[in-house]
């Protein structure tokens, strides 16, 4: 899904007439710092007094990246041996610092935001007056959604008339991100709250994302796999390939033998789902994210750049936030990106689910 035009404005911080730099520790963002233009990365800053948007953490901002487009970022909470910290981008540790605590035996657990804390800073929008929309971690991976329902729903009650909308983006990490980016350009080219609504709510299914993790331990500690299942696939050097489905509940896509093969799959997958059946391809930036595994990160980054149409795009390079990665542990890779319709994949069975939905 591309917009009509390309703005080649630089992304300019919130209240400066000077262009942000995008250069980033703990979350990175080197390409678009050797590009002269940031804005290729599809973004505009929005237009005062039209729309407010909100994102999480969970969508693993560059930490600049979110400074430059003006978003307010909500910060999940999670807690570690020494209490509990707020996903704060990067700013209180570093990446390296989190993932050697995970690899030295700590665990760290999160916990769903709570209504009160979205309260806070929905009222604060409220005072202010302007709509705001707020992309959600989405309620495939986290109950976060409804607390901020019940939050805006208060809101309402309290200021009758005021616009607040709440979107589950269905799409998490870097991908949430991407999103976020072109939400803000499109309500830079005039987009109302209401009509950013109805964009994001088609929008969000033209965004793939794929990964794959270096154990499977983070996710048994979780509950999302068996224990017996992760010592398997350690003894046998098994790698998953995963994705997300269209509720943004993670999903399966296959398990390779060994690390490199892995990241072959996530490079097959890019190369069926980025470039059309016309071999069309986008303006808009690839997001790559990694948990501690910044080799890999440019090892696929290089590979990408072999890609017919993606010599030129921006790619956006982050790191996993400290929610996200306490549930899949360090050395996850993924890349995300604008392409064809998730929907499209669809088996028959769940085809007919969707329709049965629908004539409720």
């Amino acid at each position: 899904m591309t917009s009509d035009s390309n703005d080649n404005s630089n992304i300019q911080a919130a209240g400066s007439s000077e262009p942000a730099a995008v250069a980033c520790e703990g979350g990175t963002c080197e390409a678009a710092c050797a590009e002269p233009t940031v804005a290729e990365a599809g973004a505009s800053y929005r237009r005062d007094g039209q729309c407010r948007i909100i994102v999480d953490s969970c969508a693993d901002f560059a930490p600049e990246v979110a400074r430059a487009l003006g978003v307010e970022v909500i910060h999940f909470p999670f807690v570690m041996a020494d209490g509990e910290h707020a996903d704060d981008l990067w700013h209180s540790m570093t990446p390296h610092e989190f993932y050697e605590r995970m690899r030295n035996g700590e665990h760290a657990t999160t916990s769903a935001v709570t209504p009160g804390h979205y309260l806070e800073v929905f009222e604060r929008c409220a005072a202010s007056g302007v709509p705001a929309v707020y992309l959600s971690f989405t309620r495939g991976l986290s109950s976060s959604v409804d607390a901020a329902r019940q939050a805006a729903d208060m809101v309402r009650e309290s200021h009758p008339g005021y616009e607040i909308y709440v979107v589950d983006n269905l799409c998490p990490s870097a991908a949430a991100e991407l999103l976020a980016i072109e939400a803000v350009r499109q309500v830079g080219n005039g987009l109302s709250a209401a009509e950013l609504v109805e964009w994001v709510e088609e929008a969000r299914y033209y965004i793939q994302g794929y990964f794959t993790l270096d154990s499977f331990d983070a996710l048994a500690r979780g509950g999302r796999i068996p224990p017996a299942a992760a010592q398997v696939g350690g003894k046998l050097d098994i790698k998953p390939e995963l994705s997300y489905d269209i509720n943004g509940a993670l999903t399966l896509r296959g398990m390779c033998r060994g690390r490199k093969k892995a990241l072959r799959a996530i490079l097959a997958d890019f190369k069926e789902n980025y470039i059309g059946t016309d071999g069309v391809v986008t303006h808009m930036p690839i997001g790559i994210v990694d948990s501690d595994a910044e080799k890999d990160a440019r090892w696929l980054e290089d590979q990408l750049r072999k890609e017919p149409g993606c010599q030129d795009i921006p790619i956006i390079h982050s790191s996993v936030s400290p929610v996200i990665g306490a549930h899949v542990g360090p050395g996850m890779v993924a890349v995300a990106f604008w392409g064809k319709d998730r929907r499209e994949t669809l088996s028959f069975t769940d085809r007919i689910a969707r329709r049965v939905r629908a004539n409720k």
